[in-house]
């Protein structure tokens, strides 16, 4: 038999002499790092790369329209707006008229009760009937007086009767006589009262003082008016619809800049997108203050032909102050743009100037403006040309911070 424990040992092999796995992964971690760590180095050490000058954005100058206006709302209303109420007071006993209809002049739109006031007219006539059978029995009485009168006078020169006798007879006689007047008196008393009982009785027909249509209604039938204080308003009557005004309130920094006849054009809310012309018709010395703030009110007459503007529509108004047509017009920014290395004007630079791009660099060239609307302003005689890139403001994400003028320099990681 043979000692096993006697053999001689095996050689190692190949596979015997590598590292276990987890030895050789924490090597590879390390060799990344160590590769990651000199990639940062030669990034970070290396010179940075030449920025490009700020860029400007531009705009081409162009011929076109301007206009210089003034801004104001108003309040759209018919020319003549007439209320229309009752004199009498009594019970609504008809309606002839109801809203938007087309009235004429006299043309009856209501009715009150008239039957008290008949009765009224019945009266009143009895009362002149009664009146004038006075003034018939005065006058017979003033008659008879007379007579006696006349009787007493002869005997009294026969000296039948004493003088004092014939002197009350006499005055018999002139007492009738005023009676008579006064008679007279009661009877025109009494037709003066039947002329206002039958007023009163045409009063209880309520008719148009115009021709228009009805925008407003303010009683039913069966409803009570009580006309004993002030009229009640029953209509309100628009005279003509197809011709309106406009009444706006004008800021006081502004009036001075109107004046009558100047062109307008408004819109309303009801049509979006569209435009209405007006014509300034009067600028009211009126003033209303309201919060310390002092406007005018300017009369604005406004052709309605196709009754699309209603009463109360707000208006939008736009008074067309001056207007320029093909004239040269550079944006209003670019007269206020100014490059950030340029820190102030040199003494013989000083009023407007545009920056123009030449040869890729920003040209200072004075100009002359004129007209102005806020957007554009107007060139007078300059030494440009419609097509050239006037320079309105930095470029932003192409050259730099808007705030600063575009000179902030970045370098792109």
């Amino acid at each position: 038999m043979h000692d096993t424990s006697s053999a001689e040992p095996r050689p190692a092999s190949s596979v015997d002499l590598l590292p276990p796995p987890a030895t050789r992964s924490r090597w590879w971690m390390w060799a990344l790092a160590g590769i990651a760590i000199v990639l940062a180095a030669v990034y970070f050490t290396r010179s940075p790369p030449d920025v490009a000058p700020a860029a400007y954005r531009t705009v081409p100058l162009d011929r076109g329209t301007i206009e210089a206006s003034v801004t104001a709302t108003g309040t759209l209303s018919a020319l003549v707006t007439v209320d229309v109420g009752s004199q009498v007071s009594g019970r609504i006993q008809a309606l002839y008229a109801d809203f938007n209809s087309t009235v004429k002049a006299g043309e009856p739109i209501a009715k009150i009760d008239p039957s008290l006031f008949e009765a009224a007219v019945e009266r009143a006539s009895a009362n002149v009937a009664a009146a004038e059978a006075n003034v018939r029995r005065a006058e017979v009485q003033a008659a008879d007086a007379r007579r006696q009168s006349q009787r007493a006078e002869e005997l009294v020169g026969r000296g039948l009767i004493a003088r004092s006798e014939r002197d009350t007879t006499l005055a018999t006689a002139e007492a009738a006589a005023a009676d008579v007047i006064g008679a007279r008196a009661s009877v025109q008393q009494a037709r003066a009262s039947l002329r206002e009982a039958e007023a009163n009785l045409r009063y209880t027909d309520i008719v148009s003082p115009t021709d228009g249509v009805v925008i407003s209604r303010s009683v039913n039938v069966g409803q009570t008016v009580a006309a004993s204080l002030q009229a009640p308003v029953l209509f309100t009557i628009a005279q003509d619809l197809r011709e309106m005004q406009v009444n706006t309130s004008v800021a006081e920094a502004d009036i001075g800049r109107l004046r009558d006849g100047m062109s307008v054009v408004f819109t309303v809310d009801a049509y979006p997108g569209e435009t209405f012309e007006g014509t300034v018709r009067q600028i009211r010395n009126a003033a209303t203050v309201a919060l310390n703030v002092v406007t005018y009110d300017a009369v604005i007459d406004v052709a309605n032909p196709d009754l699309k503007l209603k009463p109360g529509m707000t208006a939008n108004v736009r008074f067309i102050i001056d207007r320029r047509d093909d004239v040269l017009r550079v944006p209003t920014s670019a007269l206020r743009f100014r490059p950030a290395d340029v820190s102030a004007e040199a003494p013989g630079e000083r009023g407007s100037a545009l920056w123009v791009m030449r040869d890729g660099h920003a040209a200072r060239i004075p100009v002359r403006t004129g007209l102005s609307d806020g957007l554009h302003t107007e060139l007078v005689d300059p030494p440009l040309t419609p097509g050239d890139p006037v320079i309105t403001g930095p470029a932003g994400d192409a050259g730099g911070d808007a705030r600063d003028g575009g000179s902030r320099r970045f370098r792109v990681l």
